[in-house]
């Protein structure tokens, strides 16, 4: 049962969820300061793929997992003249060399990954000195009475949302592994449950 809802319905859940205008919004605000040779992992659907700056970022490579959403990745549209490749693979071990990228992208993406510290250790292996990882996420609340929420709420989304947690703090994880965060931005996303809802997003790069 669950092994169909993951291969058929929830590529097609996480596409819809992923494109919704409040989201699109936040997407417009980080992907297009990429620049040089940039690694997004999690792709996903390709959602950022349209806002990506081809005159900035000289190729996009995009790590997924998922088939599906890689064939959605694939034919999602994008900016004129940008160079795209899609990598099958997990964030935790990519398989790319060291100091490769100059810029890392990663938008609602940390939330669902099996290790954060991995995946961010990774992200910062690959980058060049001086590279910069760019961040868009959903994560725990600062508000008490909302993180309640979202950890009692916490156990059944991550069944039905891909592995998606709802409470996994974002400027504080990337801080407290490897990176020295720069500049940072925050809010609830409007039109969006608040457990679901709490926004961060800016640039570090490798301490």
């Amino acid at each position: 049962m669950f092994g169909l809802y993951d291969r058929y319905v929830l590529p097609w859940a996480i596409g819809c969820a992923c494109g919704a205008k409040p989201i699109a919004r936040q997407r417009r605000k980080i992907v297009p300061q990429a620049e040089g040779e940039t690694l997004e992992f999690g792709i996903g659907a390709g959602h950022n793929l349209k806002y990506y700056d081809p005159a900035r970022a000289k190729r996009v490579v995009g790590l997924e997992p998922s088939p599906p959403l890689r064939a959605m990745a694939a034919a999602a549209p994008r900016a004129e003249g940008l160079a795209l490749e899609l990598v099958d693979g997990v964030a935790e071990a990519m398989p790319f060399d060291a100091g490769r990228f100059d810029s890392v992208v990663c938008t609602f993406t940390l939330c669902s990954v099996a290790s954060v510290e991995r995946v961010l250790a990774e992200a910062r292996r690959v980058l060049k000195p001086g590279g910069a990882f760019f961040f868009c996420e959903h994560g725990l609340a600062p508000d008490p009475d909302v993180a309640r929420w979202q950890k009692r709420l916490e156990p059944v989304w991550k069944r039905i949302a891909g592995n998606c947690h709802l409470s996994r703090p974002v400027a504080r994880s990337i801080s407290a592994n490897g990176f020295s965060v720069e500049t940072l931005d925050t809010m609830y996303l409007p039109g969006t449950p608040r457990f679901a809802g709490w926004n961060e997003w800016g640039r570090a790069r490798p301490a």
